[in-house]
């Protein structure tokens, strides 16, 4: 079952969830020697990441990677990469070697190709199949959208041993992106949702619902999934 925290506003919500990532990343860490993390890039996380560059001691022993990058260069401000070298990665100290991040300056296709291989060769996989995150980051789109998973994209069809995905059609600019497979979202051990603002708020109800394809936040495995909201974003029946 999904585990849901309603927080007062933003900055609570940044709080809580830099310290349940901090938390569970060290656990991880201490108990394994390494963690996966895979983080996404938007609005709401960036002021997450901000605050979890202060616990860069339980970052020491973490693997980062990505759950999505836009086709750009890496210093282009729509990057993802961009966002989190100067919230996290930068101020925390991460060693370069150990942020794999995602070549959208090689097209979607090619960026997807090398990112399966990488994280293949980088993260234990299950089945001898998917790789395992151990947390993946996400945000959430007025829409329901997830990584770069949008509602009705052939990419929520890919095949359940696909491990990235090219985008070409984006709804959001820019079009082409690079994204992990639904099968991997969902074959990570934890993922944590972070959704502010009352724009939100539809997405939420939404993916608590019924399933669907319409909102792919909704595929995300319940047992394994961690949602913090704000309260503008929280369920109707939860609301103050």
């Amino acid at each position: 079952m999904t585990r849901l925290t309603s927080c007062a506003d933003e900055e609570a919500v940044a709080e809580r969830a830099a310290a349940e990532i901090a938390r569970q990343v060290g656990r991880i860490s201490e108990e394994r020697g390494i963690a996966h993390l895979a983080l996404s890039g938007g609005t709401t996380p960036r002021r997450t990441y901000e605050l979890l560059a202060g616990s860069s001691a339980e970052l020491q022993g973490v693997e980062i990677w990505f759950a999505d990058e836009r086709c750009v260069a890496p210093e282009d401000e729509q990057s993802n990469y961009r966002l989190l070298a100067e919230s996290l990665l930068v101020p925390a100290g991460v060693a370069p070697e150990r942020v794999h991040r995602m070549e959208g300056e090689l097209g979607p296709d090619e960026g997807a190709r090398r990112y399966a291989e990488a994280l293949c060769d980088g993260v234990s996989r299950r089945d001898g199949q998917l790789p395992v995150l151990d947390l993946i980051v996400l945000g959430i789109g007025p829409d329901g959208h997830v990584a770069s998973l949008f509602p009705g994209s052939p990419a929520l069809d890919a095949a359940d041993d696909a491990v990235c995905l090219g985008v070409r059609d984006s709804p959001k600019p820019p079009p082409e992106r690079i994204t992990l497979s639904l099968a991997v979202l969902r074959a990570a051990q934890r993922c944590l949702l972070l959704a502010t603002g009352s724009s939100k708020a539809d997405a939420i109800d939404a993916m608590l619902g019924e399933p669907t394809r319409h909102v792919p936040a909704s595929l995300l495995r319940r047992e394994r999934l961690s949602v913090i909201v704000d309260d503008a974003a929280a369920p109707r029946g939860s609301r103050p």
